[in-house]
């Protein structure tokens, strides 16, 4: 038995995959032949994607790019679930000592496995609506393309095949290229939202102990505000000033990810993708939530799900601010130093970044 599996968990995760596994839903049905074609058609797309997004951004790693700026690999959405508990586990390292430390023991069995119940039946539900995603904390990183989603996507919206593909490929190859070129980001990331976690471990003990009234209140009032459309998570009520501060500066740095990503696939063209411009369009539509219940969509705001369709949209208005400023170059100092990551404050305000950065 290794180290690492003597340490105090709280949550089971090898259940948590099973879990997770077990409930994704299989996708849409289709003949042998054409997800063979399916699956061959993503591995050419992700190598297609590498010269473009390195001609594009004009950023390269340290070391140069070769053919390949990761491992990939075309998952189904049981393969994607389980492979980001793996990742949940390394975000989530240290943290069951913490609460061992504020709880005066170690997490029960029981709630290792409630836990586990929960993240699975999460990632389950996620597992459907991923298209693509750089991992850049399992190993050295690798990128994982969900076939079923990318069918399921293309067909509802009428889009040419090849041309989704690379585009949904420029895209995540981007998030492959940022952290090799930086390559502390990871670690910075990581760092941070351990750090996070950890204090919301230390204040959630702190409600575990607190009045039952109290606990519905705070659940209560996130429930009420997905409702109405005012933003916020069942993770928003138990947070402190300080932590929010942290999450948010920490948000800005997702929405610099994913909405650098977001500009330079549509930047590529319809040279390299010639139905560019009706993809975005319709993807936008769909990102909106066009025909989706309203019960889903009170689901997505208790996950944040919405808060994460936000960061595309900040974080491509930031580049593009920036690019507008000081041109693709300037805006590449970003990746430079963490110091030189926006803020919560500047995510919103190009032009702080670029004084601050570039004087």
């Amino acid at each position: 038995m290794t180290q690492a599996s003597l340490a105090p968990q709280v949550v089971d995760w090898t259940a948590a995959a099973q879990i997770a596994g077990r409930l994704a839903p299989p996708g849409p049905q289709a003949p042998r032949e054409e997800l063979a074609a399916l699956v061959s058609g993503l591995r050419d797309a992700a190598g297609d994607a590498v010269g473009h997004v390195l001609e594009t951004t004009r950023m390269l790693p340290p070391g140069g790019a070769g053919d390949a700026l990761s491992p990939v690999a075309v998952v189904d959405r049981a393969s994607w679930a389980r492979a980001n508990t793996q990742s949940m586990a390394v975000m989530t390292e240290g943290l069951g000592a913490i609460v061992a430390e504020v709880s005066r023991s170690a997490t029960s069995t029981a709630a290792q496995l409630a836990g586990a119940a929960e993240i699975g039946a999460v990632l389950a539900l996620l597992s459907g609506r991923v298209l693509g995603q750089y991992d850049p904390y399992s190993g050295p990183g690798r990128l994982l393309l969900v076939a079923p989603n990318v069918l399921q996507a293309e067909r509802a919206m009428r889009v040419p095949a090849r041309d989704f593909r690379l585009w949904v490929c420029l895209h995540e190859q981007t998030h492959a290229l940022q952290f090799a070129a930086a390559p502390w980001l990871s670690e910075h990331l990581s760092g941070r939202t351990r750090h996070l976690v950890a204090g919301m471990a230390r204040t959630s003990a702190e409600l575990a102990r607190a009045r039952f009234d109290k606990k519905l209140v705070a659940i209560g009032r996130s429930v009420r505000d997905a409702l109405r459309g005012q933003g916020g998570t069942l993770v928003d009520g138990m947070l402190t000033h300080e932590q929010k501060a942290e999450l948010a500066d920490i948000t800005a740095v997702m929405a610099l990810l994913e909405g650098h990503a977001d500009v330079m696939m549509d930047a590529v063209g319809p040279r390299v993708v010639p139905s560019v411009r009706r993809i975005r369009a319709r993807f936008e539509r769909r990102r909106d939530g066009e025909g989706r219940a309203t019960f889903d969509v009170v689901v997505q705001k208790l996950l944040g799900m919405d808060a994460k369709l936000a960061q595309y949209r900040d974080g491509a208005a930031f580049v593009r601010s920036v690019e507008r400023a000081v041109g693709r170059d300037g805006l590449n100092a970003v990746w430079a130093a963490p110091e030189n990551l926006p803020n919560a404050r500047e995510i919103a305000d190009a032009r702080a970044w670029v004084r601050r950065v570039h004087g």
